[in-house]
């Protein structure tokens, strides 16, 4: 090889050499266009999510809407009912307006079976359910609670000059007795009155009814709407000398929920510690109990 192929031959691997160099440097500047986020950066993104807490769908679409939507059963007086103008009224209504007060929001109440309350809230029809709902085991397995508001007794109510007649659990074995149906009643007869026979119907006043023409021994029910019937019953109607045990019909009220709207029902609980608290609940519900009467219900 002459000496003019030698020179050649280097002046072409010296350009190769540049080529192959400035590739790389340009490799090398085209990945610091994108820098990949450090471990740092990373770790003070993460409590900024975190920080934003539980999502809650049901509250989101309240606030959304500008409207809190309320399941109940408007006939079982003191709790929920309508006045003489047709208007919701009852304790549990003055419960649903102080949610929705609370959360800046406008109520609406939608009257339906009881029995079909808690399928309307897990499918979203309504956004919770207030109608004097027991607060128990085998709900909570479908549906969350908020924290207690009410607990009362529970009566047995019979036809006029039963009272003693049917004061005993021997007394009612192979008898019916009557409960709304889907209620904690209806469970309360089932496992404390095994020997007898429950016997359901959509709504209290045609139990009373039932009571009342000696088709069934009694109905049971919550001390404040037991007495009520009674009251309103012409005297055709009283309360039984029988009484529950403490741990057979201990029961305490709550709001009905969707599971999985943990924000919302803190913000329910909130609500009832202040009702519950100030003795605004028990207002409420002594008003019930006397615009009840004067209406005869």
């Amino acid at each position: 090889m002459n000496g003019k192929m030698k020179k050649l031959l280097s002046l072409v691997l010296s350009v190769l050499m540049m080529v192959s160099v400035l590739t790389a440097c340009g490799s090398g500047q085209s990945a610091q266009q994108e820098p990949v986020k450090s471990a740092e950066e990373k770790q003070a993104e993460a409590p900024q999510a975190s920080a934003q807490g539980p999502s809650s769908p049901v509250l989101d679409k309240i606030k959304s809407s500008g409207k809190l939507v309320v399941g109940t059963e408007a006939q079982y007086p003191p709790y929920e009912f309508k006045d003489m103008n047709a208007e919701f009224t009852g304790c549990d209504m003055f419960l649903a307006q102080q949610i929705a007060d609370a959360l800046g929001v406008k109520l609406e109440v939608v009257d339906m079976a009881f029995d079909g309350i808690i399928a309307a809230v897990q499918s979203g029809q309504v956004d919770m359910g207030i109608a004097a709902f027991t607060n128990t085991p085998e709900r909570a397995e479908v549906i969350d609670f908020s924290a207690l508001y009410e607990t009362s007794q529970q009566l047995l109510i019979v036809k006029a000059g039963n009272a003693d007649a049917y004061s005993t659990k021997e007394a009612l074995a192979g008898k019916q007795v009557g409960a709304q149906k889907g209620t904690i009643q209806s469970q309360l007869i089932t496992s404390a009155l095994p020997q007898s026979t429950l016997f359901e119907l959509e709504k209290y006043p045609a139990l009373a009814l039932e009571v009342q023409n000696g088709n069934i021994a009694g109905l049971v029910v919550d001390a404040a709407v037991g007495e009520a019937l009674v009251a309103t019953s012409e005297g055709k109607l009283e309360v039984s000398n029988f009484a529950f045990s403490a741990e057979e019909a201990s029961f305490g009220k709550s709001v009905v929920i969707a599971k999985g709207n943990e924000p919302l029902v803190e913000a329910v609980n909130q609500v009832i510690e202040k009702v519950t608290g100030d003795g605004s609940y028990q207002k409420a519900y002594d008003d019930a109990v006397e615009l009840a009467a004067s209406m005869g219900l």
